[in-house]
C-alpha cells in the first residue's frame, strides 16, 4: 500500500475502533502497530465499566478475566466503603485480558476492511497539497505511505501529536507514575475490585487490586511525582509487604498515565488524536479504554464526512473536538478541576469522608457522588466546584 485514506498509528483499543469505524464507511484504511504483538505490554489495570463498554462491543468469554459485581473503598486508617452492583458505577463491570482483547479488536478492524500491519513504526511525518505523507518502518524495511488523514492513537509519548504541532505537553502535576504486579498466592474475592486512598498509601493518587480470575489479580499504583518522596515502586513494594507478604509477583509493567484533563484540541490539519495520545484518561480514576473507545469511533466518523467532503482541515475536523468534548470532554474538565482540589486533602480528610459514607446509604457511586459527599463535610474546599455538584 503506497496510498490510502486513512492512517491509524496505534493498535490500542482507540485506534482499532477508529480503523473499524472509518473501514466501514468505505475507506481505504491502514493501521499499524509498532510492537510485533498487539496488546503487550499490558500497561494498565484492565477494568472497564459494562454499560459503556457494551455500547461499543459484546463481551467474549476468552478476553473475559473477570466480571466485577461490587467495589470496595478504603481510607487510610482503614475505614470501608463497600458498593454493590446498583451502587459502584463504573466500577462494576469486567476485568480484561488485554492481551487477547486488544488483538480481538484489531481483527474486528481487519474484517471491516481495514490493513493491519505489525512491527510497523511511524518515523516521521509531513504535509504536502493537502495530504499527508508518513514514513513507516515495516519488518525493517522504510516506505512512504499517502493519506487524507492520520488518526495519532499512539499513547502518552505520542509522537503524531509533535509532529502535527499539537500542544500535549504534561507537566509533573499532570502525569501519573504508575507500577502494576500480576499477583498470585493473595486473598481477595474474584467479583469485587478494591481500591486504597489517601498520601499513606500513594500521594496523589491511589493503589488498586483488580481480579483476574480466582487466582490471579492486578495490584498496581499510581503516584503523582510532584507529590511522591519516593518512587512509585518504592510505595507498592511496601504495601504488598504489608497486605499480601505470602503474595507471589509474576509479571511486572510501567508506564506514564495523562491525567492533564481536556486539552484545548486534538486536531490540526490532517490529523486527529484519540485516547492517550489526547490525554483522554479520567483525571481522577486513570481510567482510559472506554474513553479512547469512544474517540476512535468518533474520530472514524469524522474523517469519513471530511473525505467525503474532501476537506481535512484543522477548521473541518474541529468537529470530531465537538464530538469527544460533548461526549465525556466535560466530564474531563470538572474531575480535573476536582482532582486539583482533592490532592489537597489529607489523610485525616479522607477518614472523615470515607467514615461518613461508610453510614449513609448511597444510590449510584461514583466520582460526582464522592465529590458532593465531600462537599458536604469540606465545603470550604470545593465550594467554588459547587455549579458541578448541585
Amino acid at each position: 500500500m503506497t496510498d490510502c485514506d486513512v492512517i491509524v498509528v496505534g493498535a490500542g483499543p482507540g485506534g482499532s475502533l477508529a480503523a473499524k469505524t472509518a473501514a466501514e464507511k468505505g475507506l481505504d484504511v491502514l493501521l499499524i502497530e509498532k510492537r510485533q504483538e498487539i496488546g503487550v505490554p499490558v500497561r494498565c489495570a484492565e477494568g472497564v465499566g459494562r454499560e459503556e463498554f457494551e455500547e461499543f462491543v459484546m463481551p467474549v468469554e476468552k478476553w473475559i478475566a473477570s466480571e466485577i459485581e461490587s467495589a470496595e473503598l478504603y481510607s487510610p486508617s482503614g475505614y470501608r466503603v463497600k458498593l454493590s452492583a446498583d451502587q459502584a458505577g463504573n466500577e462494576v463491570g469486567y476485568v480484561l485480558e488485554r492481551k487477547i482483547f486488544d488483538r480481538y479488536l484489531a481483527m474486528l478492524a481487519g474484517k471491516a476492511g481495514a490493513e493491519v500491519l505489525t512491527k510497523t513504526s511511524a518515523v516521521w511525518m509531513k504535509r504536502e497539497n493537502g495530504n499527508v505523507k508518513l514514513g513507516i518502518r515495516c519488518m525493517g524495511e522504510f516506505q512512504e505511505i499517502t493519506a487524507k488523514i492520520v488518526i495519532g492513537a499512539d499513547g502518552v509519548e505520542s509522537r503524531v501529536a509533535k509532529w502535527a504541532g499539537i500542544d500535549s505537553t504534561l507537566k509533573l502535576n499532570e502525569i501519573e507514575s504508575c507500577v502494576q504486579y500480576l499477583m498470585t498466592d493473595i486473598d481477595f474475592n474474584p467479583t469485587t475490585t478494591y481500591f486504597w486512598v489517601g498520601r499513606k498509601y500513594a500521594p496523589g493518587g491511589y493503589i488498586w487490586l483488580f481480579p483476574k480470575g480466582k487466582d490471579s489479580a492486578n495490584v498496581g499504583i499510581g503516584v503523582m511525582p510532584s507529590m511522591a518522596e519516593r518512587p512509585a515502586k518504592y510505595y507498592l513494594d511496601r504495601f504488598v509487604r504489608e497486605k499480601f507478604p505470602e503474595g507471589e509477583i509474576v509479571e511486572v509493567v510501567v508506564g506514564g498515565v495523562p491525567v492533564k484533563g481536556a486539552i484545548d484540541t486534538a486536531v490540526s490539519d490532517n490529523v486527529m488524536l484519540v485516547g492517550d495520545a489526547a490525554r483522554h484518561t479520567d483525571p481522577i480514576t486513570g481510567g482510559g479504554i472506554i474513553n479512547a473507545m469512544k474517540a476512535g469511533y468518533h474520530a472514524g466518523i469524522t474523517a469519513s464526512e471530511a473525505i467525503e467532503k474532501g476537506d481535512y482541515s484543522e477548521s473541518f475536523l474541529k468537529r470530531y473536538d465537538t464530538r469527544w468534548m460533548n461526549d465525556f470532554g466535560q466530564t474531563l474538565v470538572r474531575n480535573r478541576k476536582l482532582q486539583e482540589k482533592m490532592l489537597k486533602l489529607n489523610d485525616s480528610a479522607f477518614d472523615r469522608l470515607f467514615k461518613g459514607i461508610g453510614e449513609m446509604p448511597i444510590g449510584e457511586m461514583n466520582v460526582r457522588r464522592l465529590a458532593l459527599e465531600l462537599f458536604k463535610k469540606e465545603p470550604k474546599l470545593l465550594w467554588d466546584l459547587r455549579e458541578f455538584l448541585v
